[in-house]
């Protein structure tokens, strides 16, 4: 009698679909509060926008004479960092207590293991959900920066694109520490308030980073959101963004590394922890 091998990752290599699967049941829980994650996705550019982008902006503008920005103004400026900032927020925030409650709490994830598909497919569906979930906000924030006006000229959706390798980077890394964390402990309010934050404040978002004392520039410049405000910012402003064509090939090969270890990582702590 031949004795086959019907363990969850034995059969998911013969079912292909594991990941759309993964992802179309993650879909379908989003529906239940998508009309409030797409009004948070449109709301909260259009306060940033008008408090910092029209507010601020305009103080900004009128005490330098346009020139502190290399005679770009505040608004143009801020807003691709801004859009890459919300597809971080959007990417760590779907990857950090949503993803580690499907181990932890609802064990969505060890149900999911029980069939015929493997962890590696979990991890590749969650991540593709985040990626989803970030496309669908940067979009409409980049509708909204194209009726502010400063949405950049031909190549501004770009900004969608290096926004989401910026989240999607980030997010794997996340996925990976949920995979070994046996009990949350306060992690997350820690990455939130110690990581992201700075990160988001200290990243060339709002102002230069040469603005930054040099001693503490090396903040910014080992952070992934400052490599996509510059791929975002060349986007949209073009060559008034200052940017070398060398350096943007080391700011994409950054992320694309950022994004490829991590979804390695993850997948590897994924096996570990459904399979043991």
């Amino acid at each position: 009698m031949t004795v086959h091998d019907t363990s969850p990752a034995t059969a998911a290599s013969r079912w292909p679909g594991g990941t759309r699967a993964v992802v179309e049941y993650l879909v379908l829980g989003w529906r239940r509060y998508l009309v409030s994650s797409l009004s948070e996705a449109v709301g909260a550019p259009l306060l940033y926008l008008l408090a910092l982008g029209l507010g601020l902006g305009a103080l900004v503008d009128r005490g330098s004479g346009g020139g502190a920005l290399g005679g770009v103004g505040y608004l143009d400026y801020i807003a691709p960092a801004l859009l890459t900032a919300a597809a971080l927020q959007v990417g760590v925030g779907e990857s950090a207590y949503p993803a580690y409650s499907r181990f932890k709490w609802t064990r969505v994830f060890l149900g999911i293991s029980a069939t015929p598909v493997s962890p590696r497919q979990i991890a590749d569906g969650q991540l593709l959900f985040v990626a989803l979930r970030v496309v669908t906000g940067a979009v409409l924030y980049y509708l909204v920066l194209l009726a502010f006006g400063a949405a950049g000229g031909g190549w501004g959706p770009l900004m969608v694109v290096s926004g989401t390798l910026t989240a999607c980077g980030c997010a794997a890394w996340i996925l990976a520490l949920d995979s070994v964390l046996t009990s949350e402990g306060g992690v997350f309010n820690v990455l939130f308030r110690f990581v992201i934050v700075p990160m988001t404040l200290f990243s060339g978002s709002f102002f230069p980073v040469d603005r930054i004392p040099a001693a503490l520039r090396w903040v910014a410049w080992v952070s992934p959101l400052w490599h996509g405000n510059e791929l975002a910012r060349t986007a949209a402003l073009g060559g008034a963004a200052g940017v070398p064509a060398a350096r943007l090939l080391l700011h994409a090969v950054v992320l694309l590394a950022l994004l490829g270890t991590g979804v390695a990582v993850a997948r590897r702590g994924f096996d570990r922890r459904l399979l043991r």
